[in-house]
């Protein structure tokens, strides 16, 4: 039991901390899309 419980919460720090990576890095299609004369909110 104790496996599964750290695996989950593996996951969940794994999941966390990579869609806190990849907002920061830049690679949304908002970003990779827009010019600056959109104006996106």
């Amino acid at each position: 039991m104790k496996v599964i419980l750290a695996a989950a919460a593996a996951t969940v720090i794994i999941a966390v901390g990579s869609n806190m990576v990849l907002n920061n890095a830049g690679f949304s299609a908002q970003e990779q899309t827009s010019s600056p004369s959109v104006r996106l909110d």
